[in-house]
């Protein structure tokens, strides 16, 4: 058994996934990504039918990033022979006082040169008659958003590196990670590895990862959730008649047309406790899934219905809610990925990117918001974005 790898990439999830596909169009066979649980588990934060992608964000920066990001999707789609993003059309949508104003992301699209319109609460209901509003409230369309269909897009990614000849190995926990002349050695599963570059995808495992690098983040792990529902008039959630959509409020919730399920996900953003990885459980929350009906209730009452089920998954939150994706400090033949609770739309893009620093030394993406020396991650108890 090879134990030798130019690049070992560590947690297999939507970063991860991504990362041994793009290593693998590049070494091939020196690639091996390592999974501490099964592939295709739902222990930790981007396993699940569907995840919103969108151009609409609240920083001209994060436009352009997901400009880039369809990008990435579309080169997968094209090797893997198979479809991983369905284009609905996304409203955000909030009250005309809110405290995450709409003008954020308007700004932003109109900085970035995407197109969008400014619908009404009237024009809102007389396209997707669901939506319950008052006059209070606007939103935005923006047509290129939809679903990244994780759990296929996942498992293409880890396909198609097997196909350029990289190693995939599950149920393989890490036992200690110790960096030594200038290469890295790994035991998981009980083996010995080492590698050249060592890629860091651990989602809210992360800080254990880094600790052998003297390395602790202040990052926050939260046990979120989504529920499924029946509605009494399925058709009229289906992709092509309703879109993703965003409420941009506090709280703020979010939904997805029907697609993997019999009807459509809703869930609250940031409403969950405080976990850790080893800690969280997969008990529904009964308070944040009341908030996410009584939102239903208010303002898309025909979205609800019998449950299908609710599930949970884990946000690891950086303080400003930014990404991580840089070298460990220190220590260059380390790299590191942390999504910050919204980052599975840009999940191959960010594989590319951890593959072309891991390779080249050096990106085309910017990565400078994103360095692991910057300010608000040197501070153990420092303020955070909501």
């Amino acid at each position: 058994m090879k134990r030798d790898y130019e690049y070992i990439v560590l947690g297999l999830g939507g970063f991860g996934s991504a990362a041994v596909y793009w290593l693998s169009k590049r070494a091939g066979a020196d690639v091996m990504g390592l999974e501490q649980f099964e592939l295709g588990h739902v222990r930790g934060e981007s396993q699940d039918h569907s995840r919103i992608i969108r151009l609409s964000y609240h920083t001209p920066s994060y436009v352009e990033l997901a400009k880039h990001a369809y990008r990435a999707w579309t080169h997968l789609e094209n090797d893997a022979g198979e479809q991983v993003i369905l284009k609905t059309g996304g409203l955000d949508l909030a009250p005309r006082v809110s405290a995450i104003p709409l003008s954020d992301h308007s700004g932003s699209m109109e900085a970035a040169g995407v197109n969008y319109e400014v619908l009404d609460a009237a024009e809102i209901m007389r396209r997707w008659p669901p939506f319950q509003l008052g006059e209070d409230v606007h939103g935005l369309y923006q047509a290129e958003s939809g679903i990244a269909m994780a759990a296929r897009a996942n498992a293409a990614h880890q396909r198609v590196a097997r196909e350029h000849g990289a190693t995939l190995r599950d149920r393989c926990p890490v036992d200690s990670i110790r960096p030594l002349n200038g290469e890295i050695e790994i035991v998981a599963g009980g083996v010995e590895y080492r590698c050249r570059r060592l890629v860091i995808t651990a989602g809210s495992w992360s800080n254990r990862a880094l600790a052998p690098f003297g390395v602790q983040l202040p990052l926050t792990v939260t046990q979120e959730q989504v529920t499924y529902f029946v509605p009494p008039r399925p058709r009229d959630f289906q992709p092509g008649r309703f879109p993703i959509w965003i409420w941009l409020d506090q709280p703020c919730f979010y939904g997805v047309p029907t697609f993997g399920e019999q009807g459509p996900k809703v869930g609250q953003h940031h409403g969950g406790r405080v976990v850790t990885a080893d800690t969280r459980t997969f008990e529904p929350d009964q308070a944040a899934l009341g908030r996410v009906q009584q939102f239903l209730g208010r303002y898309i009452p025909s979205a609800l219905g019998p449950i299908i089920y609710t599930k949970s998954c884990l946000y690891t939150l950086t303080p400003d809610r930014d990404f991580v994706i840089d070298a460990v400090a220190g220590y260059p033949t380390a790299l590191v990925a942390i999504g910050g609770g919204h980052g599975y739309k840009f999940a191959s893009l960010i594989g590319r990117t951890l593959s072309e620093l891991a390779v080249d030394g050096r990106t085309e993406s910017d990565i400078e918001p994103f360095r692991i020396a910057r300010p608000t991650l040197q501070l153990a108890n420092g303020p955070t974005n909501q």
